[in-house]
């Protein structure tokens, strides 16, 4: 059978790469949903390429245009934010590809949890918001999230046939992004153009800013707490500058296990979409003949405090990862307009942990309040 693919933020760096998959496997997925925010022009191109179902655009002022341009076809046409929820909610596709960045892909992801349907989970907001609150729905429905981080992809394909057996902990890989080594010094005069350089992976801008930061293997580390049903103190993260072990298990018995691979995302996406099958691919391999050093060091914890930061949201919980996150993503969104300096995320974010009020054991209300306060305040902080 030729599985179903929703693919939420089909205009995004994971999107795009999702859709190169299908393309490739044609015999074995179709494109059902797509979906984007607000570029109209490369969902037009993707729509009439992959003829899906039904198309949404969150910006409704887009929707005229949308609409028109595929006025010839049969694909339904919905816009806004509301209908992204519905349609998530819709009983059309087999697999949801979680891959709207931030905080916004939240609620479609619950939805389709709610439905029953399997999650190749991208977006990593989503278990740093309200972990709890989305595995337990998980687990009422039975439904299968599947990781598509590299990282997270890494730890499930080397949990596969170990599930009696006890983790002792996951090791979370960085690359250190393109300031490894650099210090304070260096970094206050930072400007976006550099910060989006990454050196081995081609992502999108909010997700390389977060990788400069160290921010994003801050997220992975709450977003692997959930997944993986671990404590925080079996979390660790290692600076592997080379990106060809993408994250490692150690079990009781002190045995490591290691997925490891060229940096493409393709490859955890396609497996995250073909699972519990490997498909044939003809991604680059790594070649044991011309071997690169493999090097591991310590994270620079002085310089990188946006995985302190991390740290302290992890080991407290509570409603502090929303609160973390919400932060850092209205101060990395005025990093990339300029608004702010590089170390000013960092500082954005510290004043938010500390002035928005600490709940325990959250409801899925104060999540939703938290995040909207935690945003108001580090705006204010900014004044955009």
């Amino acid at each position: 059978m030729v599985k179903r693919i929703a693919i939420f933020g089909s205009t995004g760096s994971i999107g795009k790469q999702t859709l190169e998959v299908i393309a490739e496997h044609k015999d074995k997925f179709s494109a059902e949903v797509l979906t984007a925010y607000t570029n109209e022009k490369l969902l037009i191109e993707q729509a009439l390429k992959f003829n899906p179902n039904i198309v949404v655009i969150a910006d409704e002022k887009k929707y005229e245009v949308l609409k028109d341009a595929l006025s010839n076809t049969q694909i339904k046409v919905f816009a806004g934010e509301k209908a992204l929820n519905e349609v998530a909610l819709m009983n059309c596709y087999d697999i949801m590809i979680a891959a709207i960045v931030g905080y916004a892909g939240f609620q479609p992801t619950l939805n389709a949890i709610e439905t029953g349907k399997t999650v190749g989970l991208a977006n990593k907001e989503t278990l740093v918001v309200a972990g709890d609150i989305v595995m337990q729905k998980a687990f009422e429905k039975k439904v299968a999230i599947i990781p598509v981080d590299s990282e997270h992809s890494a730890i499930f394909q080397c949990l596969v046939g170990e599930g009696r057996n006890k983790i002792e902990k996951v090791i979370l890989t960085a690359s250190g992004g393109p300031f490894l080594g650099k210090k304070p010094n260096f970094l206050v005069n930072v400007k976006r153009d550099h910060a989006l350089q990454h050196p081995n992976w081609s992502m999108g801008a909010k997700i390389t800013i977060d990788s400069a930061t160290l921010m994003n293997k801050g997220l992975e580390m709450i977003e692997a707490k959930w997944l993986f049903s671990l404590q925080p103190q079996q979390i660790q993260v290692v600076i592997h500058p080379q990106s060809i072990i993408h994250s490692m298990v150690q079990f009781e018995d002190g045995s490591i296990k290691a997925q490891m691979g060229l940096p493409d995302m393709k490859l955890p996406i396609q497996y995250a979409i073909s699972f519990p099958q490997r498909l044939t691919s003809n991604f680059p391999r790594y070649d044991f003949k011309r071997p690169s050093s493999l090097t591991f060091e310590e994270p620079d914890l002085r310089t990188f405090r946006n995985l302190v930061l991390a740290s302290e949201a992890l080991f407290k919980g509570g409603n502090l990862p929303c609160i973390l996150n919400a932060a850092n993503e209205v101060a990395v969104f005025a990093f990339l307009r300029n608004r702010i300096g590089f170390l000013d995320i960092t500082a954005v974010v510290e004043k938010t942990m500390e002035k928005i009020s600490f709940i325990e054991k959250p409801t899925l209300d104060d999540y939703l309040e938290s995040d909207a306060e935690s945003r108001n305040f580090a705006a204010s902080l900014i004044q955009l």
